[in-house]
């Protein structure tokens, strides 16, 4: 299974219901990465983006404590039990972990690898992503060159769990 997220420098994600910056090449990343593929969030996450509406081309899978909450397009399930069972539908290398804050520290555990798009630049935020420079088991299997936009400085990162001795 796969997570990924744009992070400040502080590892944050977001700010009051939204992401810190929009960059339309990390944007574009994200779609090229998941397209196609399964997305899993939670409910704050899927009404953040554009309409509300899920993720064209991609399988949304919703988590949402309210029992009651529907969405058309999307899989909206209410437990950690149910997610599992549904996530045995597909291919783990399929799977990513999208957001939110609480989403991330659920599952990152179970993810093997992570698309971390750092950008260099501490915003204000109140939710932040696991620092996985600070994880032993995580490790930097690539990452690219500098990149820009506007004034902001940011680089594409590809983190990888390390597998434990036999």
């Amino acid at each position: 299974m796969n997570i990924i997220a744009a992070v400040d420098k502080n590892w944050a994600i977001g700010n009051k219901g939204e992401l810190l910056v929009k960059i339309p090449a990390d944007m574009k990343f994200f779609r090229e990465t998941t397209t196609g593929k399964v997305v899993v969030m939670g409910r704050k996450t899927l009404e953040s983006f554009p309409g509300g509406q899920p993720l064209k081309n991609r399988t949304n899978i919703v988590l949402s404590h309210n029992q009651n909450y529907q969405k058309s397009g999307a899989i909206v399930l209410h437990s950690m039990e149910e997610l599992w069972d549904e996530l045995k539908k597909y291919p783990s290398e399929d799977i990513f972990v999208v957001g939110g804050a609480g989403i991330y520290e659920q599952l990152l555990e179970h993810c093997d690898v992570a698309y971390v798009t750092k950008i260099d630049y501490a915003f204000d935020a109140d939710v932040y992503f696991p620092n996985l420079d600070e994880k032993p088991e995580w490790h930097v299997s690539a990452s690219s060159e500098e990149q820009t936009y506007f004034d902001l400085e940011y680089y594409f990162y590809k983190y990888e769990k390390k597998i434990a001795d036999q």
